[in-house]
């Protein structure tokens, strides 16, 4: 393991909690449940695993090809589904549509997802679920490209705020929410507007927030190799987690690569759990590193029953 300029505590290594997954993605941290829900996309299912107990166990099956997630302000599961083309939320395993439209167009298939302190809700929206039959249903890009949407359940109004990034994957703010990073996952070449960089596969770009509204000046913050860069998390002191072919790779906010933690799989995803628990979902299976990090947004949460809201 690479030196990570003491985020990773003397004597900590990785460890396999559970695997027979197909591919393993979407990781979140319920505190209630003291769980990491994550799903297996081709195998249609959503997992648990309870790190009491030391077992894991299937949550949904049909499960509508559910890929990235995260928790509302009240604490309920704000999830993407690939199958159904829509952000949906999770009660107690009662699922609702959130949004699954923009301008009269069906969403392509939403990937990953965060929600705001101000409660609203940030989304990518590449192909994936319509263009590989295994991580979905096959169908038409119905807008004919692939943005990052800011939804706001108070007005139920959603808009694109990122319509740059060739394949917009992964998510995440700064802890103070002036920065957006996406990362795009693109096998492609660059793509020139004006002779500005548009896309750019690889990499993690980050956007100036705006008003708390729009994203602007975006440009390539780190590029991630080997492999693309999936879904990735931020830590309270900026820095930022990010999977990759072989490893998760830590940067800091001025883009310096702290370090890697070698992971035998290919990472797809990761969160932080309590205690600086980082939890890494990679192809078949869930894997854990003890971190002295602390989650960006874990103090925006309020762990209240969605019901208690209302």
């Amino acid at each position: 393991m690479d030196d990570i300029s003491g985020l990773i505590p003397e004597g900590a290594g990785l460890s396999k909690l559970a695997s027979g997954a197909t591919w393993a993605e979407g990781p979140v941290w319920l505190p209630d449940r003291r769980a990491v829900r994550f799903s297996d996309i081709p195998g249609n299912r959503v997992l648990e695993y309870f790190i009491d107990s030391e077992t894991l166990e299937v949550y949904r099956t049909d499960a509508e090809f559910t890929n990235g997630r995260t928790l509302d302000l009240d604490g309920s599961v704000i999830e993407c589904s690939h199958g159904r083309r829509a952000i949906e939320r999770d009660v107690n395993g009662t699922v609702t549509t959130v949004v699954d439209s923009w301008n009269g167009h069906r969403l392509n298939s939403p990937n990953d997802v965060v929600v705001k302190s101000d409660g609203t809700i940030w989304f990518t929206d590449p192909a994936y679920g319509i263009s590989r039959p295994q991580e979905g249903h096959p169908g038409k890009e119905e807008y004919a490209d692939h943005f990052v949407f800011r939804f706001n359940p108070d007005t139920q109004t959603v808009q694109p705020v990122v319509m740059d990034v060739v394949m917009p994957n992964g998510l995440a703010f700064s802890p103070d929410e002036t920065i957006l990073y996406v990362a795009d996952s693109s096998v492609d070449p660059p793509r020139r507007a004006g002779g500005a960089l548009t896309g750019c596969g690889h990499s993690i770009h980050a956007y100036d927030i705006v008003d708390g509204l729009r994203a602007k000046n975006g440009r390539s913050f780190v590029e991630v190799s080997p492999g693309l860069p999936d879904g990735f998390r931020v830590d309270q002191s900026g820095n930022v987690w990010t999977s990759s072919l072989d490893s998760v790779q830590v940067f800091s906010p001025a883009g310096e690569l702290l370090g890697r933690i070698p992971v035998p799989e290919k990472v797809s995803n990761l969160c932080f759990g309590e205690n600086g628990m980082l939890f890494i979902t990679a192809s078949t299976s869930l894997y854990a590193i003890e971190t002295t990090a602390r989650d960006a947004v874990a103090d925006r949460r309020q762990h209240r029953p969605y019901e208690a809201r209302r």
